[in-house]
């Protein structure tokens, strides 16, 4: 298996609304996306560091291999996704491991 870890940082033209809709679209892709074993996302509530200024968004997907996390990246479902964060991403980390 392959775990693959995403954090995003949103700039300030993102709305609650946006930022609700690209959650959603996220949480989607276990139902469409092949090879995927498990996914949590969801919006930045730490208490430890003003989100303002920190990232906003977190991704975690387990996949069954790595030839299933390396067809994520074209796959229609994630591509919509990487279209709706046209004009408010500020940053983003990827991380990628197996998983033994």
């Amino acid at each position: 298996m392959f775990e693959h870890l995403v954090i995003f940082k949103f700039n300030a033209a993102i709305t609650p609304e946006h930022e609700q809709e690209l959650l959603n679209k996220l949480l989607a892709l276990k139902g469409v996306i092949p090879g995927i074993v498990d996914l949590s996302a969801g919006m930045n509530v730490t208490e430890e560091t003003d989100n303002r200024h920190g990232y906003s968004l977190g991704l975690r997907v387990t996949f069954e291999n790595q030839d299933a996390l390396r067809a994520y990246g074209p796959h229609p479902a994630h591509q919509d996704f990487v279209q709706a964060l046209g004009g408010v991403l500020e940053n983003v980390v990827v991380v990628d491991y197996p998983v033994t």
